[in-house]
């Protein structure tokens, strides 16, 4: 089978769906590929790089022909309608919302896998094109935003005087919000997050940022990999937070969006009222009305001196990176399409990544697709229940202390007196290692490091006693034995501590 990579039409958009080096995997999956002159030349990735990789260049109307065709953005109406027979298109398509542009689809034995529809489970995550697309735009959304602050983001102390860090608040802390935060902090500025998911906090702080809460108990988590909808309780005291922090902060990054649904408005007209002029909003939830109240889409607003950020291009801003993801994915995706690796697609409608993508299969509309749980809300402890342990199971576990009783009792009984001693020491040194060493709290010592002073613990104790014997060849033994161990020990704390040091600003 032939695949076909189109040009993209969309105003302003660099990007392409397939890049070079990506071509010569796709080629080994069986497929042969042609791409339209010139579709990634606004990447910098031109018609001989891909000649070199074994794609075929061609014109427009014989890249259409092909049995499969790659894009990124959803096709038009007119590319629709030169469309037919048993060929796939492969793109963002948005059906939840493009409703119209799906029912023009569902003619002939035509197949639609949309890439906005790659459900949120974990082996779906190489195939998760707005992933990987909400990376570039958050990493994107600082560059943007420091560009029309027009101050440094580090502080500075110079001769000409002192330069106070920025103060940047991000809400959302999914792929895009992430990924805005260590590009922030990276920059040497004084990063905010929050979001509605508890969970999120441990990486908002390994970032390096400062993760914002508010007094009510109330988790965002759901089953669909997105935040859900909260109470109103949590909406208000999430405003007066976000309120709060206006005043104080000089940038504000939204992320908070989920695909096919209106963006909630977080930050409303009093808000903006309330920051200083000169300080600037990115909104990357612009593309479906926008979290801020004022964004305006495609465009940068002002409003008593504040820039509000509404450009829906981000990763079009980063052509050759957006591209060479977006493609990295698309080529996981034809991986799973085909198992054989023989050039044959096989749309497996058992298989829950390819049903959830799939929005058009042989002319029928499949969308929605089936709920999948893609995650699990834990319990809470008073809801877990006590295990039950069986008859049986008390048994086998009383057994082998018997036995070991036992057999202790047989050596104690017939060995010599001096090998009792030994084996007292050797006992007592293992104990008393394990509740020194073993114990140690994580956060302080890297498990692997616990594990190996455990052992270097037992070997001192255990030579500490043996060091006041008269046997020189011991006494010798004991006193390598305890060096060595002691290397080992604060060694183990130096490269702990050096790694540790490796996470701090």
């Amino acid at each position: 089978m032939k695949i076909g990579v189109l040009k993209e039409n969309k105003q302003n958009e660099k990007r392409v769906a397939l890049t070079p080096s990506i071509v010569k995997k796709i080629k080994k999956l069986g497929y042969d590929v042609s791409i339209e002159r010139d579709a990634g030349v606004n990447s910098t990735f031109y018609n001989t790089a891909y000649e070199d990789s074994g794609a075929e260049i061609a014109a427009i109307d014989n890249v259409l022909k092909s049995d499969i065709l790659l894009k990124i953005n959803k096709p038009t109406q007119d590319e629709i309608s030169k469309l037919s027979g048993n060929q796939t298109l492969i793109s963002f398509f948005s059906p939840a919302t493009n409703t119209e542009s799906l029912q023009l689809c569902a003619k002939d034995k035509l197949n639609i896998l949309s890439m906005d529809s790659v459900p949120r489970i974990s082996r779906a995550q190489k195939m998760d094109a707005l992933s990987s697309m909400a990376n570039v735009a958050g990493s994107r959304a600082v560059i943007e935003a420091a560009h029309y602050f027009g101050r440094f983001f580090g502080g500075q102390i110079t001769a000409a005087g002192k330069i106070n860090p920025a103060k940047i608040l991000i809400i959302g802390a999914g792929v895009a919000g992430l990924s805005a935060i260590g590009t922030a902090t990276s920059l040497g500025a004084i990063v905010r997050a929050f979001d509605t998911r508890p969970e999120v906090k441990e990486q908002v702080e390994s970032l390096g940022a400062q993760f914002l809460t508010v007094s009510l108990d109330e988790d965002g988590s759901s089953s669909d990999g997105y935040a859900k909808v909260m109470s109103k309780e949590f909406i208000a005291a999430e405003m007066d937070l976000f309120k709060e922090q206006a005043r104080d902060v000089d940038i504000i990054i939204t992320t908070a969006l989920i695909p096919g649904k209106e963006a909630p408005k977080l930050i409303t007209k009093e808000m903006v009222e309330l920051m200083k002029p000169g300080s600037v909003i990115v909104d990357l939830a612009s593309q479906q009305g926008g979290n801020c109240e004022l964004c305006e889409k495609d465009n940068v607003a002002e409003y008593k001196g504040v820039k509000i950020i509404g450009f829906t291009d981000l990763p079009s801003r980063l052509p050759s990176q957006s591209s060479e993801l977006y493609s990295n994915n698309l080529f996981h995706i034809l991986d799973e399409l085909t198992p054989n690796k023989d050039g044959i697609l096989d749309i497996n409608m058992d298989d829950d990544v390819i049903r959830g993508m799939t929005a058009v299969k042989d002319g029928s509309i499949t969308y929605p697709p089936p709920k999948i749980e893609v995650s699990v809300t834990p319990k809470k402890p008073d809801e877990i229940a006590e295990p039950v342990i069986k008859a049986d199971e008390k048994k086998s576990s009383v057994v082998p202390a018997l036995i070991s009783l036992a057999l202790l009792f047989i050596v104690g009984a017939f060995a010599p007196a001096s090998f009792m001693n030994h084996f007292t020491v050797f006992v007592l040194s293992c104990f008393v290692g394990y509740m020194v060493i073993w114990n140690v709290t994580a956060s302080l010592h890297t498990p692997l490091m616990s594990v190996t002073n455990a052992v270097s613990s037992i070997i001192i104790i255990g030579a500490i006693t043996q060091i006041s014997t008269t046997d020189t060849i011991s006494l010798v033994l004991s006193s390598v034995a305890i060096f060595i161990a002691s290397i080992n020990i604060f060694g183990g704390f130096a490269v702990t501590k050096r790694m540790l040091g490796m996470f701090k600003k």
